[in-house]
């Protein structure tokens, strides 16, 4: 969640993020560890071995999923129908829209935090042109302590395509990990206080056989996560290719939910697009908003994995998925 975003909501902090150089080294020194050989895990049949954490791994840098916003940026025009379809679909509260440099460089954008019960959107609509690398990182995340978050991210392997630069409020970064996955790091001088969500959305990045043993050992190694499955022949309905299967491997950490999609780069549109998901209570109501707010359902529901799910479009370009689980 950029600097712009985070001002609208720094009268909710409460206290200062603690910062431990003990703890910071530990960290790095575990993700080491991991990109250099740790433990595997033998999952079920079926499931490829994985990289592990050790079970009292040292603290993740993470701090909890409501912290951590998709990025979507839209055409100004675009912004305000944008907003409004997703209090439509999700419901939720919004911040107050500005106009803001949330950039290292000169720059000028509008901006606005939507705050659901399915996760937060962190929504900009920029008036100049946007300077690189800025509006391909999918995810901003809040870490507890930045220049440990970036040489935990170093030491894993990822690199750091934009390095720490000062806001009102805290600092800022754009990492990028192995298989070309760019997020945003930020940190408060004094640590927000918001609602827990009711249901996590998760990041869904799509990989490369080449690469997707890499990235999950970068990902597990800096946010201290867990892999919940690796599933080998996954099926392929979920990349809209009902008669194959696919790799699909499942993370949680402190940063919530991500879904690694292995394949081979054959997909049809939209799979691929869609960089998050998003659990609600009924799929079918939810779509029945969605249609009624202007948001075009692109992938029909189906159900696999236990939820049942679609993507869609929202106006202004912004591709998602939505499922709720199967009982």
């Amino acid at each position: 969640m950029s600097y712009s975003i985070r001002l609208a909501l720094a009268a909710r902090s409460k206290k200062e993020i603690p910062m431990s150089m003990n703890r910071a080294n530990a960290v790095i020194a575990m993700a080491v560890l991991l990109i250099t050989g740790g433990a595997y895990l033998s999952l079920s049949p079926g499931t490829r071995p994985v990289i592990a954490l050790a079970a009292t791994a040292t603290p993740s840098m993470g701090v909890s999923p409501q912290y951590d916003s998709t990025h979507v940026y839209v055409a100004p025009d675009d912004f305000d129908r944008f907003v409004a379809s997703l209090l439509a679909t999700f419901g939720g509260t919004t911040s107050k829209q500005g106009v803001f440099t949330v950039t290292p460089t000169p720059s000028s954008t509008m901006s606005q935090i939507v705050l659901t019960p399915v996760g937060i959107f962190s929504v900009f609509g920029f008036k100049t042109p946007i300077p690189y690398p800025f509006g391909v990182e999918r995810t901003g995340y809040l870490v507890t302590d930045m220049d440990a978050a970036i040489r935990t991210a170093r030491a894993t392997g990822a690199d750091v395509l934009v390095t720490p630069f000062n806001d009102a409020i805290g600092r800022d970064a754009i990492i990028q990990w192995p298989g070309g996955v760019n997020t945003q790091l930020y940190w408060h001088t004094v640590a927000p206080s918001y609602a827990p969500l009711q249901t996590i959305p998760e990041n869904r990045a799509y990989m490369s056989p080449d690469r997707a043993d890499a990235f999950t050992r970068s990902f597990l190694a800096f946010s201290q996560g867990k892999v919940v499955s690796d599933q080998a022949h996954a099926p392929g309905i979920e990349i809209g290719r009902p008669a194959d299967t696919y790799r699909r491997i499942r993370i949680e950490s402190a940063f919530g939910k991500m879904t690694v999609l292995v394949t081979d780069g054959h997909l049809p549109y939209p799979y691929g697009r869609e960089v998050t998901g998003y659990e609600v209570a009924n799929l079918a109501n939810t779509l029945a908003k969605t249609k009624a707010a202007g948001v075009a359902v692109l992938v029909a529901p189906y159900t696999s994995d236990q939820r049942d799910a679609a993507i869609v479009q929202f106006p202004g370009g912004f591709i998602a998925e939505i499922h709720s689980r199967v009982s």
